[in-house]
């Protein structure tokens, strides 16, 4: 799909985790158009949130590619649908190290290259789930988006002064695998009766507003969410 704009991020490196398919793959796409270099962290769900691992990992994509100009921390699931009641320890800390502890891993990893150069973008994928609690069985879930939310607004301060920006697009119910794995017809037709503007969302249009916040018309915007949820959520 051919986006209607142009962000101007030639010549810019931007690695995605959690890159391949739905909105990680639209990512992939529209900065390709964009002209911007984009790489794939290629590493299972889990390694993403081991120190070392993920570590040595950018450190090679680094000499390998060259400094990092853009991370989007797009890598994240529901895993399951559980209730409180039957959530165990090692399933919570599952969702909190795949959702929210990987974000600030990767983040930590990749800050040395951008504030040596006094310039990058961090931007984290969360959800609207991290605002409204989620839907059934989705509790964990939200509470780590939530904290990615919160995650977004600690780092945009601390980077702000190396002339780092971080911000975080929401995505509602978008059209991607998620739903087809995590939710049945008659849910998705249950969430669409909430949506004002009357349809789910495709990955393109959450692509379109990371690739936004990447680019210099977003040079004025950190600590910033963006809800791109035609409507389902207004704050």
């Amino acid at each position: 799909m051919q986006h209607p704009m142009n962000f101007g991020l030639a010549g810019r490196r931007a690695i995605v985790t959690g890159h391949r398919g739905g909105i990680g793959a639209a990512i992939a796409e529209v900065r390709t158009q964009d002209g911007a270099e984009v790489i794939g962290l290629d590493l299972p769900d889990f390694d993403l949130a081991d120190t070392a691992t993920l570590e040595t990992r950018l450190a090679t994509l680094v000499a390998e590619r060259g400094p990092i100009d853009i991370l989007v921390n797009n890598a994240g699931s529901l895993m399951e649908r559980v209730s409180f009641e039957k959530m165990t320890e090692s399933r919570w800390d599952e969702v909190m190290d795949l959702n929210l502890k990987s974000a600030m891993l990767a983040a930590q990893a990749a800050a040395p290259g951008m504030i040596a150069r006094k310039r990058g973008n961090v931007i984290n994928i969360v959800s609207i789930a991290g605002r409204n609690g989620g839907g059934p069985g989705a509790g964990a879930y939200a509470t780590a988006k939530g904290g990615l939310i919160t995650l977004t607004k600690a780092l945009a301060k601390e980077f702000a002064p190396h002339g780092i920006r971080v911000n975080a697009v929401s995505p509602g119910v978008i059209d991607t695998p998620f739903h087809e794995v995590f939710s049945t017809p008659e849910m998705i037709a249950t969430f669409v009766k909430g949506i004002p503007l009357g349809r789910v969302g495709t990955s393109e249009e959450v692509a379109n507003v990371i690739a936004f916040l990447a680019s210099e018309a977003a040079s004025y915007i950190t600590g910033e969410t963006i809800e791109v949820n035609g409507g389902q959520l207004m704050l």
